[in-house]
């Protein structure tokens, strides 16, 4: 489930954006060099997506205008998100029961679940072609190297020739991603847009030059890697000047696998919170 990753950075009707941190390499055989890592990083990140099935139980720290904590159980039928505390408050009696019906509402409606997937399989997709422009949609370099970990310098490539409006985005941007050498997983990318991104001349949309995103990912268990901080602050215009913006700061933290098989009935089950479970606020 690798792709979720990437996922996180479809904002905007779809757009993807990806960048942060300037800084400075010296060499062509370093960029060279660098270009390697990224390749073979998003091979991996292609594979595991491919042979990573497992599902997860999470807590989920949201703050993106009402600051919310939920309790995410995913299966392989869809993902059951329960809301347990709103605004720094755990839910009182009625809010909770009203939850619970919403999530027992949600888990028996074949329209919502379908959808759920749908999307799921869009993001999949827009990520899966996120990856395989990467290594030319920049120029890399190597700006930092250690036992564990390389850190890439990443800016626009003015020979990448986009294929489609993610691509146009994408080549906007310049920034740093940081990459394990153990296992050429990506743990960090962070972003800023260099310049003013506009939609059909700008009469569809406009989005802001300075607008950023990070996105931290962490080895939960042996081999498997999950996102563990998202933090996005995008703001622009979009058709008859109304406001669009992600302004989104989301953690996940107590990741435990779900066992195969299970249904959509026992995870609503396991999505209760334990009792005396604390705050989990995004920082």
């Amino acid at each position: 489930m690798s792709l979720r990753f990437f996922s996180h950075l479809v904002v905007m009707g779809g757009l993807l954006v990806a960048g942060l941190l300037p800084s400075c390499a010296d060499g062509a055989d370093g960029a060279n060099d660098a270009t390697e890592i990224v390749r073979t990083a998003t091979q991996a990140e292609l594979a595991a997506d491919k042979n990573d099935h497992t599902r997860w139980r999470y807590r989920d720290a949201k703050s993106d205008g009402i600051d919310t904590v939920s309790i995410v159980v995913e299966t392989d039928y869809g993902s059951v998100n329960r809301v347990i505390m709103r605004n720094g408050r755990p839910l009182n009696e009625a809010e909770a029961r009203a939850e619970d019906e919403r999530v027992r509402r949600f888990i028996h409606d074949p329209e919502k679940l379908a959808r759920q997937k749908r999307d799921g399989a869009q993001d999949g997709k827009n990520a899966e072609e996120l990856l395989h422009m990467l290594p030319e949609a920049f120029t890399w370099k190597t700006v930092r190297e250690d036992a564990q970990k390389y850190t890439l310098h990443f800016e626009p490539n003015p020979h990448f020739s986009p294929p489609n409006m993610q691509g146009r985005v994408l080549g906007t941007m310049a920034g740093t991603m940081v990459v394990n050498k153990a296992q050429h997983r990506i743990e960090t990318i962070s972003g800023k847009l260099t310049q003013d991104v506009t939609i059909g001349w700008g009469l569809f949309g406009r989005l802001h030059e300075g607008g950023t995103f990070r996105v931290e990912r962490r080895e939960v268990e042996p081999g498997l890697w999950q996102i563990v901080e998202t933090h996005v602050h995008i703001q622009g215009k979009a058709l008859f000047f109304k406001t669009i913006g992600e302004q989104q700061d989301e953690v996940q933290t107590e990741f435990t696998q779900v066992p195969a098989g299970t249904t959509l009935e026992q995870a609503v089950e396991m999505s209760k919170p334990a009792k005396g479970a604390g705050n989990g606020k995004a920082k």
